[in-house]
């Protein structure tokens, strides 16, 4: 059994990397200065399926941050994982594969009032499908890559390095194809609820880029050859 210390040492480090990243990174620091007012809390490890499939994952390796992905993986055993759709009508295979943890906020080694911060990965064909929360959002892919939808934006394809904004209650989606995607995702004003499912998009503006049923977003057709 690791001990207190072990773990206190694994997010620590985690922590320093996520610092580090955050304050280098220009949109980032824009969107919200990393915290000051940190304090670390205990976290009760708990895993999902995803945490093993994350760990086997072999195509986390074309990214531009390597030492952030590393600090991440190294974390996974030792974090709350969150069933943050439990309940839902989202689907066994997204709950199998989708990982979330969270480094700042609620089940996460620190707290802060001013900012929450989570790990997010997904495998390749993984669609995540349009929910929106209270809270501004940023991602910022760390390794492979996705096709991200805005409501009222035209789907985009991010590789490490890109970041997505999203604004209060601004509906948005996922999708990989035959990338995985680990990402940096951080919150500010509106912790209080969490992310819910947009249960209409025929509630959304018409620029919204409607997926007709049985059609998956295939992030490959965006990529201009790269």
């Amino acid at each position: 059994m690791q001990t207190i210390a072990a773990d206190r040492k694994v997010w620590d480090h985690l922590l320093a990397t996520a610092r580090a990243t955050h304050e280098a990174h220009p949109a980032l620091q824009a969107f919200c200065p990393f915290p000051d007012d940190l304090r670390p809390q205990d976290v009760a490890p708990f895993e999902v399926p995803a945490a093993a499939v994350m760990a086997a994952e072999t195509g986390l390796y074309d990214g531009c941050n390597d030492a952030l992905r590393d600090a991440f993986l190294a974390a996974g055993g030792q974090a709350l994982w969150h069933e943050t759709y439990k309940g839902t009508d989202i689907g066994q295979d997204f709950m199998e594969r989708f990982g979330c943890f969270c480094l700042i906020g609620e089940g996460g080694a620190f707290h802060s009032d001013r900012m929450r911060a989570w790990m997010v990965y997904m495998p390749p064909h993984l669609h995540y499908r349009w929910h929106h929360h209270p809270a501004e959002e940023m991602y910022l892919t760390v390794a492979g890559d996705a096709l991200f939808m805005r409501a009222g934006c035209e789907p985009e394809v991010l590789y490490a390095g890109d970041t997505s904004t999203h604004a209060s209650n601004q509906p948005h989606a996922m999708e990989t194809g035959e990338h995985p995607i680990m990402a940096y995702v951080i919150w500010r004003n509106g912790f209080d609820m969490p992310p819910m499912l947009t249960d209409s998009l025929s509630a959304l503006p018409e620029t919204v880029p409607v997926i007709p049923a049985g059609v998956s977003p295939d992030p490959s057709a965006l990529r201009g050859g790269q």
